[in-house]
């Protein structure tokens, strides 16, 4: 097979040599969380990975001679592998150029091998993996934080993907994902976030009550978003003295259940979503999106 000019060889063909087998081990949550890596596919996400990658370790004049290591190991979303078939990287030639500037290989793969790394149907042709990114709970709850996103028990990852990506375009400050909800490193999660992972800082593994106590000392009001009465209504805070341009930290619950009143009790209050038609209730991602943005708009101003 061919060698393709952008990429590095030899052209991976069996699913068997070390790192494929190291890679694969991936799509477990147990083994992610013991070697704090991930798997990403998809030319946006990598794309957003080798910036970042680029941006924590700015490249030499030129690449490290064929058999160097050219990652530098980190913990905060360092690449360490990236494979991409031919055929991607002809559709992407921006990839090679960000490769080049993060000082990344991307070795070339059969289409066979990428199938093997990840769950979708068809492989869109590039995988990569990653170190996990997330950082400490006190590392993004300080006084300078005004909009927080925390997820307790979301246990979807389309939902936990896309309420990180919404709290991304919305500027918030971060998203935290609790121990009681999915894996932010699952493939279907990563996927969800379009590249929004490598964007703003995540932080996982805490309990709901550690955030909201940190929250609240540090001058956030803590809102859970839950239609139960009493609650205050989102579209008309001020007729319960609601000021959502204050420093706000959200609490999103369970897609099925909610929030439990235990988890109720340690937020200062509930904020409901008018209904004006006939649905009896919002997709969570949906009424985190809402949430969100109202608190972003309302700050900004």
């Amino acid at each position: 097979m061919d060698l393709h000019p952008g990429l590095t060889g030899p052209v991976v063909t069996r699913t068997d040599t070390p790192r494929i087998r190291e890679a694969a081990k991936l799509s477990r949550r147990a083994w992610r969380t013991k070697a704090r890596r991930f798997l990403v596919e998809g030319p946006q996400a990598v794309r957003e990975a080798l910036v970042r990658h680029g941006e924590l370790a700015p490249a030499p004049a030129t690449l490290p001679s064929k058999g160097e290591d050219a990652t530098i190991l980190r913990s905060d979303g360092a690449l360490l592998d990236v494979w991409a078939t031919a055929e991607a990287a002809d559709r992407n030639p921006d990839l090679l150029e960000l490769a080049t500037a993060a000082r990344i290989r991307i070795r070339q793969a059969v289409p066979e091998v990428l199938a093997h790394l990840t769950d979708t149907v068809a492989s869109q042709g590039i995988v990569a993996v990653v170190e996990h990114l997330d950082v400490p709970l006190t590392d993004v709850v300080h006084t300078e934080t005004t909009l927080l996103v925390v997820l307790s028990q979301v246990r979807d990852p389309g939902n936990a993907g896309t309420a990180l990506r919404v709290a991304d375009a919305a500027g918030a400050d971060a998203v935290v994902v609790t121990s009681s909800s999915v894996d932010v490193y699952n493939p279907k999660t990563v996927r969800s976030t379009a590249g929004s992972l490598f964007h703003i800082p995540v932080v996982t593994g805490v309990g709901l009550s550690e955030v909201t106590e940190l929250a609240r000392a540090r001058g956030l009001q803590v809102l859970a978003a839950d239609a139960h009465p009493p609650a205050h209504d989102l579209h008309a805070p001020w007729e319960t003295g609601l000021d959502l341009a204050a420093r706000t930290a959200w609490v999103f619950g369970n897609e099925a259940w909610g929030l439990p009143e235990s988890d109720r009790a340690l937020c200062d209050g509930a904020v409901a979503i008018p209904l004006y038609g006939r649905a009896e209730s919002l997709n969570l991602a949906t009424a985190a999106s809402i949430c969100i943005y109202e608190s972003a708009r309302v700050q900004q101003a």
